[in-house]
């Protein structure tokens, strides 16, 4: 089913090279950090989506006259990203029959947590362009039942056996993909070289605990690091079974 932002992709990819100078093109990247002076913009959608979207942006695309030469470049970045969420919010309803509209618009500094990175290319110069989506159907929208005063939250159980076992480290590390090479080929590697993974940038990552998948999720950054945001983890047992493959 087609969401939100994969509407705003389409849009922005064909609304960018139309009004920007030098026909830039957008397209998918892993995060990276801005320079200083990132901004942004953040959208509350309400209608069958609701939610809010963030767009962020290099504030070093400000040095570049892509709206045309004495303009006011933040001001029309403004304007064009409101034009964007417009359309997206249209091509939502033709392509996947889902209603929405932009509510509110307002500027926003920089934040760490995103949902898909993006880079903006024009001639020899690139900016990064990273996106939050925090958008659901609103038939999801379930207020949370308040605790009574003075509750606090379910703690969970663990046998005692267990609980001996959560001090232990492990070592994990994240996954963006494999690929099988020849000997040769990878002699043959230099500085500037690019191999090609076996995923797609868009997809999620492994969290690798051990030789076990024990999470996916999304690349982030977290103060200038990268993080993961998880999205899906193994069942408890499977977890579990990364420690018997270390020990």
């Amino acid at each position: 089913m087609m969401t939100f932002l994969d509407c705003w992709v389409r849009v922005a990819t064909d609304l960018f090279a139309q009004a920007l100078a030098g026909e830039p093109e957008l397209a998918d990247s892993l995060p990276r950090p801005f320079s200083e002076g990132a901004f942004g913009f953040r959208a509350a959608l309400t209608g069958e989506v609701e939610g809010r979207f963030t767009i962020l942006i290099d504030g070093a695309i400000l040095e570049a006259p892509l709206l045309g030469e004495g303009a006011d470049q933040r001001a029309g970045w403004a304007e064009l990203i409101r034009e964007s969420l417009d359309a997206a919010a249209g091509e939502l309803l033709a392509k996947g029959g889902a209603k929405c509209r932009v509510e509110s618009f307002e500027p926003v500094d920089g934040q760490s947590q995103i949902t898909r990175a993006f880079v903006l290319r024009a001639g020899e110069r690139s900016w990064a362009v990273q996106v939050r989506e925090e958008l659901r159907p609103a038939s999801e929208a379930v207020p949370a039942q308040p605790r009574p005063p003075g509750a606090d939250a379910p703690a969970a159980k663990l046998s005692p056996g267990l609980e001996l076992l959560l001090d232990v480290e492990l070592e994990a590390s994240l996954r963006f993909g494999s690929r099988e090479m020849p000997l040769g080929e990878i002699l043959d590697l230099g500085p500037g070289d690019v191999v090609q993974l076996d995923r797609h940038v868009a997809d999620p990552v492994d969290l690798i605990v051990g030789d076990r998948i024990v999470a996916r999720g999304e690349v982030v950054l977290v103060n200038g690091n990268f993080g993961l945001r998880v999205t899906e983890v193994a069942a408890p047992q499977r977890r579990l079974e990364t420690i018997r493959c270390l020990f």
